[in-house]
């Protein structure tokens, strides 16, 4: 745009300021933000983008303030609102902490080491009833043993590695442990 130009239309836009603002917050329904687009307007033929002439100097800077207005109704939408952003904060971080990780990694090393201490046939019922979901029937067809010896071995694996943990658990503090992983 030339300076010419540009002076133009800096003059048509102070000349006919009310007359643009009243059309606007007509059209936008807000009188603040009609004004703000005019400001926003002023700004922009500032910069000089390398527009020729304009016939219609009004039309031109009507519709120049209209978009400029649009595009911030457009930019304002994107945004969160402050109820949206304090919902945000105060969601809770399902994610567990490091200790609570490390704690859980301990729990999960102790619980493999006591596993370790059951008979083959106990860790192998206890894995595949808990661990697989297999069904207890499926697990006595699978090992060639009664239903009610799968009952019997899976409750004393349970029984056993529960008792343990629990001693472990108790018997040692967490951090010391956790420094030695």
């Amino acid at each position: 745009m030339t300076d010419s130009n540009t002076a133009g239309l800096r003059e048509v836009l102070v000349a006919r300021y009310d007359d643009l603002r009243s059309r606007l917050s007509q059209r936008l329904g807000s009188a603040e933000l009609a004004g703000e687009a005019l400001q926003d307007t002023w700004l922009r033929l500032d910069q000089g983008d390398g527009i020729a002439s304009v016939r219609r100097p009004m039309a031109y800077l009507f519709r120049m303030a209209f978009n400029i207005a649009v595009d911030r109704l457009r930019a304002q939408n994107r945004r969160l609102t402050t109820t949206e952003v304090q919902t945000l904060i105060e969601t809770a971080d399902e994610a567990p902490d490091p200790a609570r990780t490390a704690e859980a990694r301990f729990e999960v090393a102790a619980l493999v080491r006591i596993m370790a201490e059951l008979s083959p046939r106990q860790r192998s019922i206890l894995l595949a009833a808990r661990l697989d979901g297999t069904s207890q029937r499926k697990i006595a067809e699978q090992l060639g043993i009664s239903l009610s010896l799968v009952e019997k071995e899976l409750r004393l694996a349970q029984e056993y590695c529960a008792a343990r943990l629990d001693r472990k658990l108790a018997s040692s503090t967490v951090r010391g442990d956790l420094k030695r992983l």
